[in-house]
C-alpha cells in the first residue's frame, strides 16, 4: 500500500493526493455501555482490542480512536438531574479524574500500536454533547435536554462550563502524554424552533470555539463532526467560521452534498458523502453501482481536499472487504 499517512496529510492540507483517502469507523459496545467505562471493566477491554482488531483488519488510511465508554460525564452520571436547579449539580470533577486518566490512558495504548505509523485522531464532544448523550442514549430520555435548556439557557451553559474545563485537561494529557496527531470534535446545534441562528450564537459557538481554541494551543489538526442523524439536523452555515482544518457532516440527513459543502466550507478540506442508513448504498449497492456513485461524487466534489466517509458511525457487521473495495474505486479514479 502507498503511504497512507502522506496520503492524508496531503488531503488535510488542501492539496490533490495521490488518491483519494477514505475514513470509516463504528463503534464497539452498545449505546448504553457508551457511558459505562468507568462502572464496567469489560467495556474499556471490548474498546481498546476492538479499535486494534479494527486497525488490522481494515488498514485504514487513518485512525479515529473511538471514545466508547466515556460519553457521559461523572458529574452528569452520578446524578439525578430532572430540573434546572439540577444542573448545578453539574461540576468538573478535576485534572486528575479517572474519567480522564483512562482516556489518556487508552489513547496512548492505541498511538503506541500504531507506532506513528498513521495520522491518529481522538473522539471528543462538545461540553453539550456530553450532557445530552446522557440523557439521550442512557436514559432514553428525548425531551429532557431540549427543555431544560430552552426553561433556562444560562443554567445550562454554565453546567457545560463546568464540563468544559474537564475537556480542557483531557486535551491538555492527550497532547502531553500521548503522541495523537489531533481530535476529531463533534458538535451538534440545538434541536428545536428555539434555536435560532442567534441562540446558537449566543449559548453554543462560545463554548465550542473555547474548546477548538484550546486545541490549536497544541495542533490545528481538527476535524469537526457536525453530528446530523434521523430527525437531527443542523444549519452548516453556522460552522463556517469554526477553525476546523477538516469538515465532516450528514451528506444525507442534511441533504448537502461533499460538492455543495465544499463550497459552504469555502473550499476547505472535506470528509464524507455516504449516508451510513441500513437501505443505504453502502451496504447494499454491487461493485457497478458503488462505482458509479463514488465517480459521480468525484466529479462534482473534485479531489483537491477530498476524502470519502459516512454521515457517522457504519454498522460494525460491514465486512472490511467492502470498505477496501471503495479506497481501491478511490484510487481507480484518481489514477484514469
Amino acid at each position: 500500500m502507498d503511504d497512507r499517512k502522506k496520503v492524508v496529510q496531503d488531503f488535510i492540507e488542501n492539496k490533490t493526493p495521490s488518491r483519494v483517502p477514505t475514513g470509516f469507523w463504528h463503534h464497539f459496545v452498545s449505546f448504553h455501555n457508551h457511558h459505562m467505562g468507568l462502572k464496567d471493566t469489560q467495556v474499556r477491554k471490548d474498546v481498546i482490542q476492538g479499535q486494534k482488531d479494527y486497525i488490522d483488519q481494515t488498514q485504514p488510511d487513518f485512525v479515529k480512536i473511538m471514545s466508547d465508554g466515556y460519553f457521559g460525564h461523572p458529574a452528569v452520571l452520578d446524578n439525578s438531574i430532572e430540573n434546572v436547579k439540577d444542573l448545578k449539580k453539574v461540576k468538573s470533577v478535576g485534572e486528575n479524574h479517572i474519567w480522564i486518566n483512562e482516556q489518556v490512558e487508552n489513547v496512548k495504548e492505541i498511538c503506541d500500536y500504531i507506532d506513528k505509523q498513521l495520522l491518529t485522531y481522538y473522539n471528543v464532544f462538545s461540553p453539550l454533547q456530553y450532557i445530552r448523550l446522557k440523557f439521550e442514549e442512557l436514559d432514553e430520555n428525548f425531551e429532557i435536554f431540549t427543555r431544560l435548556f430552552f426553561n433556562d439557557p444560562d443554567a445550562m451553559i454554565n453546567a457545560a462550563n463546568e464540563i468544559e474545563q474537564d475537556v480542557k485537561s483531557l486535551i491538555d494529557k492527550l497532547f502531553t502524554e500521548t503522541n495523537l496527531d489531533g481530535i476529531y470534535y463533534s458538535v451538534q446545534s440545538v434541536q428545536g424552533k428555539r434555536a435560532d441562528d442567534a441562540f446558537h450564537k449566543t449559548f453554543v459557538e462560545p463554548s465550542d470555539l473555547s474548546i477548538m481554541e484550546h486545541i490549536k494551543k497544541y495542533t490545528d489538526n481538527i476535524m469537526i463532526h457536525i453530528c446530523g442523524y434521523g430527525n437531527y439536523t443542523n444549519d452548516l452555515r453556522r460552522y463556517v467560521d469554526y477553525p476546523a482544518k477538516v469538515f465532516n457532516w450528514a451528506t444525507a440527513t442534511e441533504n448537502v452534498s461533499l460538492h455543495e459543502g465544499k463550497e459552504i466550507f469555502r473550499g476547505k478540506p472535506v470528509l464524507g458523502g455516504f449516508d451510513n442508513k441500513p437501505e443505504s448504498i453502502l451496504y447494499n449497492g454491487n461493485d457497478e453501482e458503488l462505482k458509479d456513485y463514488i465517480y459521480g461524487m468525484l466529479d462534482a466534489a473534485g479531489t483537491k481536499g477530498v476524502a470519502l466517509g459516512a454521515d457517522c458511525t457504519i454498522d460494525p457487521s460491514i465486512k472490511p472487504e467492502r470498505l477496501e473495495r471503495i479506497r481501491e474505486i478511490a484510487r481507480m479514479y484518481s489514477e484514469k
